[in-house]
């Protein structure tokens, strides 16, 4: 297991992240269909995550209302983790409650929630500490200085992004930048085999600025676990419950078979093609897997082994790139002076 540095920070964290989406779900609801795990199987999984050398575990306060956080938090401490052997993200944005100051990216939230979640881990402090998406109705210089006063105080150690466009990040930037503000390390966002979208304009931005990328969903909601077709099709998988995220499956059919081909010629699974080949992606630094069992973790887990060749990237690249898009076509083709 690799580790790699996030963003411009002296902060170092496996390239491999553990979800924990799927702790505390119950029965209904969005977190049932993600999730249901009780301790006993959340800590076999960060057993085996930790076994692999993991390092870095990613969770938010709106994850099973709260049980997410709950639950990883007892799990570093029934398996006698030291604190500074792990990296430990959360997250604040969502609703916590029903009044119109229980949610978004307010000082009030940001601190309450802070505070929260803390005690909910169990910890003294967190180590990466993530908006979870925009809120258009806070000034970010209102969300940006909260952010700083928990860092100056100590509840905080590092601060990231999640879900924000390019020039939203920018602006975040810019300004903590003017005002001596803590730093914008991380993004955590979308990006896989089937969902290149980032490429644009947000991956060019993170590797001008030196921020890190953390991606969630790697494999699509399932889509590119192995088990489903190009149309979406499968016997059994979250999907079938939870179609999320959303997916072209006219493009998807092509990419899966360019997968399908790859694997077999490495003798590795379609997920793990899939996870390999974040991993070679510069822009990447750690990639969150999440599971419902050790063996789906520990299949994950082996994707850092697998090695893509040129071809086998060409060959990915080709059955999933973006379509050309302005102004990315006339930029590339008014730069080739510069070639």
């Amino acid at each position: 297991m690799r580790m790699r540095q996030l963003g411009r920070s002296g902060l170092f964290v496996s390239e491999l992240c553990l979800g924990t989406m799927t702790f505390g779900g119950g029965d209904e609801g969005i977190w049932g269909h993600i999730g249901r795990l009780d301790q006993p199987a959340a800590d076999a999984l960060v057993r085996t995550a930790l076994d692999a050398g993991i390092n870095f575990f990613d969770t938010a306060n709106v994850y099973a209302g709260g049980e997410s956080e709950r639950i990883l938090g007892q799990s570093l401490k029934n398996l006698g983790v030291a604190r500074d052997d792990v990296v430990v993200a959360t997250k604040v944005l969502g609703p916590m409650g029903a009044g119109p100051n229980a949610r978004g990216a307010s000082r009030s939230h940001i601190l309450s929630q802070a505070k929260q979640s803390l005690a909910r881990l169990g910890l003294d402090h967190i180590d990466l500490y993530q908006i979870h998406g925009f809120d258009k109705a806070v000034p970010i210089e209102e969300t940006l200085e909260a952010l700083d006063t928990l860092v100056r105080h100590g509840h905080v150690r590092y601060l990231g992004l999640s879900n924000w466009a390019a020039w939203q990040i920018m602006k975040a930037v810019g300004i903590a930048e003017l005002r001596r503000l803590a730093p914008i390390l991380s993004l955590q966002a979308y990006y896989t085999l089937v969902g290149r979208d980032l490429e644009r304009e947000i991956a060019p931005m993170l590797l001008s600025e030196g921020i890190g990328l953390m991606v969630w969903s790697p494999l699509a909601g399932g889509y590119l676990s192995g088990k489903y077709d190009g149309e979406g099709q499968a016997a059994d998988g979250r999907r079938a419950n939870f179609d999320f995220p959303p997916v072209d499956r006219t493009r998807g059919g092509a990419v899966i078979e360019a997968m399908r081909k790859v694997a077999g010629e490495k003798g590795c699974t379609v997920a793990q093609v899939a996870l390999a080949w974040l991993l070679h992606q510069e822009v990447v630094t750690s990639v969150i897997i999440g599971a419902k069992r050790p063996e789906q973790l520990a299949d994950n887990i082996g994707a850092v082994e697998v090695k893509l060749s040129t071809d086998d990237l060409a060959a990915l690249d080709a059955a999933s790139r973006l379509p050309a898009e302005y102004p990315g076509w006339m930029l590339e083709r008014q730069g080739a002076y510069r070639s």
